[in-house]
Protein backbone atom coordinates (compact mmCIF):
# COMPACT_ATOMS: atom_id res chain seq x y z
CA UNK A 1 0.00 0.00 0.00
CA UNK A 2 1.17 3.50 -1.15
CA UNK A 3 1.54 6.04 1.71
CA UNK A 4 1.23 9.77 0.61
CA UNK A 5 3.32 12.18 2.28
CA UNK A 6 1.56 15.65 2.69
CA UNK A 7 4.46 17.10 4.88
CA UNK A 8 4.96 20.72 3.86
CA UNK A 9 8.46 21.18 2.25
CA UNK A 10 8.88 25.15 2.06
CA UNK A 11 11.95 26.30 0.22
CA UNK A 12 13.21 28.91 -2.53
CA UNK A 13 13.28 27.72 -5.98
CA UNK A 14 16.83 27.78 -7.53
CA UNK A 15 18.37 30.52 -8.60
CA UNK A 16 18.37 29.77 -12.16
CA UNK A 17 14.49 29.20 -11.96
CA UNK A 18 14.06 32.62 -9.86
CA UNK A 19 15.89 34.46 -12.51
CA UNK A 20 14.62 33.13 -15.52
CA UNK A 21 11.08 34.12 -13.63
CA UNK A 22 12.28 37.23 -12.58
CA UNK A 23 13.41 37.87 -16.93
CA UNK A 24 10.51 36.92 -18.07
CA UNK A 25 8.47 39.86 -15.92
CA UNK A 26 11.53 42.33 -17.02
CA UNK A 27 10.34 41.86 -20.46
CA UNK A 28 6.90 42.17 -20.21
CA UNK A 29 7.35 45.35 -18.30
CA UNK A 30 9.84 46.71 -21.09
CA UNK A 31 7.80 46.01 -23.94
CA UNK A 32 4.86 47.29 -22.08
CA UNK A 33 6.17 50.92 -21.58
CA UNK A 34 5.82 53.12 -24.40
CA UNK A 35 8.46 55.42 -23.19
CA UNK A 36 11.12 53.19 -23.10
CA UNK A 37 9.92 51.89 -26.68
CA UNK A 38 9.97 55.97 -28.02
CA UNK A 39 13.29 55.90 -26.55
CA UNK A 40 14.84 52.53 -27.97
CA UNK A 41 12.93 52.06 -31.23
CA UNK A 42 11.64 55.09 -32.45
CA UNK A 43 14.55 57.50 -31.99
CA UNK A 44 17.64 55.11 -33.11
CA UNK A 45 15.57 54.60 -36.45
CA UNK A 46 14.90 58.04 -36.76
CA UNK A 47 18.50 59.25 -36.47
CA UNK A 48 19.38 57.00 -38.90
CA UNK A 49 17.05 57.86 -41.50
CA UNK A 50 17.39 61.50 -41.10
CA UNK A 51 21.01 61.39 -41.12
CA UNK A 52 20.98 58.94 -44.09
CA UNK A 53 19.00 60.68 -46.30
CA UNK A 54 19.88 64.69 -45.27
CA UNK A 55 22.85 66.28 -45.52
CA UNK A 56 23.21 67.18 -42.11
CA UNK A 57 27.37 67.11 -41.56
CA UNK A 58 30.04 65.72 -43.63
CA UNK A 59 30.58 62.01 -43.19
CA UNK A 60 32.46 59.72 -44.03
CA UNK A 61 31.25 57.68 -47.44
CA UNK A 62 29.09 55.90 -47.70
CA UNK A 63 27.27 57.60 -44.69
CA UNK A 64 24.82 54.65 -44.71
CA UNK A 65 28.33 52.33 -43.93
CA UNK A 66 29.05 55.03 -41.09
CA UNK A 67 26.25 55.24 -39.80
CA UNK A 68 24.63 52.00 -39.14
CA UNK A 69 27.25 50.38 -36.60
CA UNK A 70 26.75 53.62 -34.61
CA UNK A 71 23.28 54.03 -34.10
CA UNK A 72 23.56 50.08 -33.35
CA UNK A 73 25.91 51.13 -30.59
CA UNK A 74 22.96 53.91 -29.77
CA UNK A 75 20.54 51.35 -29.49
CA UNK A 76 22.29 49.31 -27.31
CA UNK A 77 22.96 52.34 -24.81
CA UNK A 78 19.54 53.32 -24.84
CA UNK A 79 18.26 50.40 -23.87
CA UNK A 80 20.61 49.01 -21.46
CA UNK A 81 21.75 52.39 -19.71
CA UNK A 82 18.80 55.23 -20.29
CA UNK A 83 15.66 53.04 -20.02
CA UNK A 84 17.13 50.83 -17.46
CA UNK A 85 18.31 52.95 -15.51
CA UNK A 86 15.31 55.21 -15.08
CA UNK A 87 12.83 52.17 -15.20
CA UNK A 88 14.92 50.64 -12.23
CA UNK A 89 15.65 53.98 -10.05
CA UNK A 90 11.16 54.44 -9.77
CA UNK A 91 11.25 50.95 -9.06
CA UNK A 92 13.35 51.78 -5.95
CA UNK A 93 11.52 54.81 -5.23
CA UNK A 94 8.29 52.99 -5.32
CA UNK A 95 9.64 50.34 -3.25
CA UNK A 96 8.98 47.41 -6.10
CA UNK A 97 13.01 46.55 -5.17
CA UNK A 98 12.42 46.52 -1.66
CA UNK A 99 9.58 44.03 -2.09
CA UNK A 100 11.93 42.05 -4.36
CA UNK A 101 15.01 42.64 -1.60
CA UNK A 102 12.42 40.66 0.57
CA UNK A 103 12.72 37.45 -1.44
CA UNK A 104 14.99 34.82 -2.17
CA UNK A 105 16.09 36.08 -5.24
CA UNK A 106 19.73 37.54 -4.73
CA UNK A 107 20.63 41.08 -6.04
CA UNK A 108 23.13 39.12 -8.71
CA UNK A 109 20.21 37.76 -9.63
CA UNK A 110 18.21 40.41 -10.65
CA UNK A 111 20.70 42.39 -12.15
CA UNK A 112 21.22 39.11 -14.55
CA UNK A 113 17.15 39.34 -15.38
CA UNK A 114 17.78 42.92 -15.79
CA UNK A 115 20.45 42.59 -18.57
CA UNK A 116 19.09 39.47 -19.90
CA UNK A 117 15.51 41.19 -20.69
CA UNK A 118 17.39 43.98 -22.37
CA UNK A 119 19.45 41.53 -24.49
CA UNK A 120 16.00 39.91 -25.87
CA UNK A 121 14.42 43.61 -26.62
CA UNK A 122 17.75 44.76 -28.25
CA UNK A 123 17.16 41.73 -30.56
CA UNK A 124 13.88 43.06 -31.76
CA UNK A 125 16.07 46.47 -32.45
CA UNK A 126 19.02 45.22 -34.17
CA UNK A 127 16.61 43.27 -36.67
CA UNK A 128 14.87 46.65 -37.76
CA UNK A 129 17.82 49.02 -37.83
CA UNK A 130 19.25 46.21 -39.85
CA UNK A 131 15.99 45.70 -42.14
CA UNK A 132 15.86 49.55 -42.42
CA UNK A 133 19.77 49.69 -43.08
CA UNK A 134 19.26 47.63 -45.78
CA UNK A 135 16.35 49.74 -47.21
CA UNK A 136 18.56 52.25 -47.23
CA UNK A 137 21.71 51.12 -49.05
CA UNK A 138 24.10 49.66 -46.32
CA UNK A 139 26.02 46.49 -47.65
CA UNK A 140 26.68 44.70 -44.90
CA UNK A 141 30.84 43.04 -44.78
CA UNK A 142 32.88 42.11 -41.78
CA UNK A 143 32.25 38.97 -39.33
CA UNK A 144 28.72 38.99 -37.82
CA UNK A 145 30.09 36.83 -34.79
CA UNK A 146 32.38 39.40 -33.92
CA UNK A 147 29.85 42.29 -34.42
CA UNK A 148 27.36 40.04 -32.08
CA UNK A 149 29.87 39.89 -29.47
CA UNK A 150 30.95 43.50 -28.89
CA UNK A 151 27.10 44.35 -28.98
CA UNK A 152 26.58 41.68 -25.96
CA UNK A 153 29.73 43.04 -24.45
CA UNK A 154 28.76 46.45 -24.99
CA UNK A 155 25.28 45.42 -23.77
CA UNK A 156 26.90 44.16 -20.54
CA UNK A 157 28.81 47.42 -19.79
CA UNK A 158 26.16 49.97 -19.72
CA UNK A 159 23.44 47.54 -18.22
CA UNK A 160 26.45 47.79 -15.53
CA UNK A 161 26.30 51.48 -15.46
CA UNK A 162 22.98 52.17 -15.72
CA UNK A 163 22.41 49.77 -12.66
CA UNK A 164 24.86 51.29 -10.98
CA UNK A 165 23.32 54.44 -11.49
CA UNK A 166 20.02 53.69 -10.35
CA UNK A 167 20.66 51.84 -7.43
CA UNK A 168 22.54 54.37 -5.79
CA UNK A 169 20.98 57.77 -6.82
CA UNK A 170 17.72 58.99 -6.04
CA UNK A 171 14.86 57.84 -8.76
CA UNK A 172 15.20 62.09 -9.84
CA UNK A 173 18.72 62.22 -10.26
CA UNK A 174 18.95 58.98 -12.29
CA UNK A 175 16.51 60.26 -14.15
CA UNK A 176 18.56 63.57 -15.26
CA UNK A 177 21.39 61.95 -15.55
CA UNK A 178 20.71 59.26 -17.65
CA UNK A 179 19.16 61.56 -20.09
CA UNK A 180 22.19 64.03 -19.68
CA UNK A 181 25.08 61.40 -19.50
CA UNK A 182 22.61 59.69 -23.12
CA UNK A 183 22.63 63.08 -24.81
CA UNK A 184 26.49 63.34 -24.23
CA UNK A 185 27.31 60.70 -25.01
CA UNK A 186 25.32 60.80 -28.04
CA UNK A 187 27.26 64.15 -29.20
CA UNK A 188 30.81 62.93 -27.96
CA UNK A 189 30.88 59.05 -28.90
CA UNK A 190 31.45 59.28 -32.35
CA UNK A 191 27.70 57.77 -33.32
CA UNK A 192 26.89 60.77 -35.49
CA UNK A 193 29.92 62.33 -35.69
CA UNK A 194 33.30 61.13 -36.31
CA UNK A 195 35.78 61.26 -33.80
CA UNK A 196 38.18 63.01 -35.69
CA UNK A 197 36.57 65.87 -35.41
CA UNK A 198 37.87 66.79 -32.17
CA UNK A 199 41.43 67.41 -31.21
CA UNK A 200 43.83 65.14 -30.81
CA UNK A 201 44.03 65.18 -26.74
CA UNK A 202 40.22 65.21 -26.96
CA UNK A 203 39.52 62.72 -29.00
CA UNK A 204 42.18 60.32 -26.69
CA UNK A 205 40.29 60.66 -23.94
CA UNK A 206 36.48 60.02 -26.16
CA UNK A 207 38.11 56.60 -27.21
CA UNK A 208 38.18 55.54 -23.57
CA UNK A 209 34.14 55.94 -23.37
CA UNK A 210 31.96 52.49 -23.82
CA UNK A 211 30.00 54.11 -26.73
CA UNK A 212 32.85 55.31 -28.54
CA UNK A 213 34.16 52.11 -27.91
CA UNK A 214 31.52 49.88 -28.91
CA UNK A 215 30.68 52.00 -31.88
CA UNK A 216 34.64 51.85 -33.20
CA UNK A 217 34.51 48.34 -32.52
CA UNK A 218 31.11 47.84 -34.91
CA UNK A 219 32.51 49.81 -37.63
CA UNK A 220 35.37 47.80 -37.78
CA UNK A 221 34.07 44.36 -37.13
CA UNK A 222 31.18 45.44 -39.60
CA UNK A 223 33.97 46.61 -42.23
CA UNK A 224 35.56 44.63 -45.06
CA UNK A 225 38.95 44.33 -43.53
CA UNK A 226 36.59 42.92 -40.17
CA UNK A 227 39.55 42.88 -37.84
CA UNK A 228 38.22 43.62 -34.02
CA UNK A 229 40.44 46.77 -32.29
CA UNK A 230 42.44 45.03 -29.38
CA UNK A 231 41.57 48.57 -27.74
CA UNK A 232 38.21 49.09 -28.38
CA UNK A 233 37.49 44.78 -26.59
CA UNK A 234 39.62 45.65 -23.53
CA UNK A 235 38.25 48.87 -22.85
CA UNK A 236 34.18 48.23 -22.99
CA UNK A 237 35.55 44.89 -20.86
CA UNK A 238 37.03 47.05 -18.33
CA UNK A 239 33.82 49.29 -18.13
CA UNK A 240 32.15 46.39 -17.81
CA UNK A 241 33.87 44.69 -15.01
CA UNK A 242 34.37 47.43 -13.29
CA UNK A 243 30.73 49.13 -13.13
CA UNK A 244 29.19 45.11 -12.68
CA UNK A 245 31.44 44.87 -9.56
CA UNK A 246 30.15 48.30 -8.33
CA UNK A 247 26.79 47.44 -9.06
CA UNK A 248 26.60 44.19 -7.03
CA UNK A 249 28.15 45.30 -4.26
CA UNK A 250 26.20 49.34 -4.13
CA UNK A 251 22.91 48.57 -5.54
CA UNK A 252 20.36 49.24 -2.73
CA UNK A 253 16.90 47.67 -2.55
CA UNK A 254 15.41 50.76 -1.17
Amino acid sequence: MTTLDFTPAPGAAPVRRQVGAQTRMELRLLLRNGEQLLLTIVIPTLLLVVFAKAPIADLPKPRIGFLVPGVLALAVMSTAFTGQAIATGFERRYGVLRRLGMTSLPRAGLLAAKTTAVLAVELLQVALLVIVGLALGWSPHGSAPEAVFLLVLGTVAFSALGLLMAGTLRAEATLAAANLVYLLLLILGGVAFPLSDFGGGVRHVLELLPIAALTDGLRAAMSTSATLPLHDVVTLCIWAAVTGVLAARLFRWE
